[in-house]
């Protein structure tokens, strides 16, 4: 398998599968495909019906719990006491949009815009990822003049018109528009550190240069600061700067895609972008700021917002309203006040550590990644001849999709849930709220165990 074809199905419930079902969850899921219809998905062989949630766990209806090792967007966990009570207090007060003078939005955007570098220093609001993307490509084009996009090849960035256009992650049938150009990403695996960053760099330039051979100028290169859905990449650090580097020369902005590094999640900054050296010209931010309340934000540069709002009204109903920045600055409080990004790099090691172990005695994992409580486990098959070995690698580095996918679902028989990615469908995708401890990352790490000893596949 050496495509990405099958990627978006590695973790999806198969109602043709012939899975035997506990007669209560068939009969939901029979009623919510009647209603819902065929675009939604499940996951897992056997969905999950959850009915409450608390911290970094998951209870279904006999009160089991389900270690949630998955999920970012409550990001200080499931259920807050604090963001609950900052969104109950708001709403009883007052919920209205930005054309109103409100002290919060501007308290917060204060707060929030002194954790950026300074060069970026204004913010404008939307209510989910997919709009803030959308927004920052349009302050692209207006700023270029361009319509031209680069993007790596399993990206996902969103599910409006224009974020699924720059989404191949959603399979093979989203078909990309004339003006976006895809790039393999930098692969730790398979390529060697000390020439990812050169490697990447080369191709933004040849997707630049594809771009004019179209009739289509350059607008900008977004990414994702850890390159989640193409399997996670955090190192070396200096992976994406000469990529940048190539975007601005060539005059296009770079957009960092923040919505899954963001808020700490990488433990030692509070963004992705900070650890790669690197300088955006806009950021884009998504639910994981709320804990799931909706509000996401495009982060910038005052000049591409000076000339933006000067040639075009930008209003969007509810983004930033009241509500939901009484949500934002809870969450801040939280992270701040209970020290979560010094949690998530204490606990996020003490788990890559634990996972490191397990690859030493296991053949079938090829490499563990990660920084933070943003963690990858690449599965790859030791029997399979692989022509893209790199000499200093002494293992195997064939994709194993399917041993992937056993995995997620027998770690959901053990009632601990994560997902899978990558470029191959192969790639272990660790990434639980921010409130994850030392006693959760052990029961993931005796469950993985368990299941790679389980099944000798």
């Amino acid at each position: 398998m050496d495509s990405a074809d099958t990627m978006h199905m590695v973790n999806s419930f198969d109602p043709a599968a012939g899975v035997e079902l506990e007669p209560r969850a068939a009969a939901l899921i029979a009623r919510r495909q009647k209603v819902l219809g065929a675009p939604y998905r499940l996951f897992y062989e056997r969905p999950v019906a959850v009915s409450r949630g608390y911290g970094a766990l998951l209870f279904d209806a006999d009160d089991l719990d389900y270690l949630d090792a998955y999920n970012n967007v409550p990001a200080v966990g499931h259920s807050n006491e604090r963001v609950q009570a900052a969104v109950a207090g708001q709403l009883g007060r007052l919920n209205t949009h930005t054309r109103y003078l409100t002290d919060s939005v501007v308290d917060y955007s204060e707060r929030l815009l002194h954790l950026f570098p300074p060069h970026l220093s204004q913010i404008i609001y939307a209510c989910t990822g997919s709009e803030a993307v959308d927004l920052a490509l349009r302050i692209a084009s207006h700023a270029t003049g361009a319509t031209g996009l680069v993007i790596t090849a399993n990206a996902y960035h969103g599910t409006t018109q224009s974020a699924a256009a720059i989404s191949p992650s959603l399979g093979p049938n989203n078909l990309l528009p004339h003006h976006v150009v895809t790039v393999p990403a930098p692969d730790p695996l398979r390529e060697a550190p000390g020439e990812l960053a050169t490697l990447f760099a080369d191709r933004v330039e040849k997707a630049i240069a594809e771009l004019r051979r179209r009739g289509v100028g350059f607008s900008a290169l977004i990414v994702d600061s850890v390159l989640s859905s193409d399997g996670l990449v955090t190192s070396p650090s200096d992976f994406l700067r000469d990529a940048v580097d190539v975007a601005h020369r060539e005059g296009g902005l770079y957009i960092a895609d923040e919505v899954q590094p963001g808020f700490g999640r990488l433990g030692s900054e509070w963004w992705g972008f900070l650890r790669l050296a690197v300088e955006p010209d806009l950021v884009v931010l998504g639910k994981p700021m709320g804990n799931g309340i909706p509000i996401s934000a495009v982060v910038g540069r005052e000049s591409l917002f000076d000339a933006f709002g000067r040639d075009v009204r930008y209003f969007n109903t509810f983004g930033g309203n009241p509500v939901s920045i009484a949500a934002a600055g809870a969450v801040l409080d939280e992270i701040e006040e209970r020290g979560l990004l010094a949690q998530a790099t204490a606990v996020g090691s003490l788990l890559k550590q634990g996972l490191e172990t397990l690859a030493s005695e296991e053949q079938r994992i090829g490499q563990v990644r990660g920084e933070g409580l943003f963690l990858a486990v690449e599965f790859v098959d030791p029997s399979r001849d692989d022509r893209h070995r790199r000499p200093a690698n002494a293992g195997s580095t064939a994709p194993d999709p399917v041993l992937a996918s056993q995995v997620v679902n027998g770690l959901r028989e053990r009632r601990v849930l994560v997902s899978a990615s990558g470029r191959y469908g192969n790639v272990l995708k660790i990434r639980p709220p921010l409130v994850f401890d030392v006693s959760h990352a052990e029961r993931l790490l005796d469950a993985l165990g368990a299941v790679l000893e389980a099944g000798r596949w």
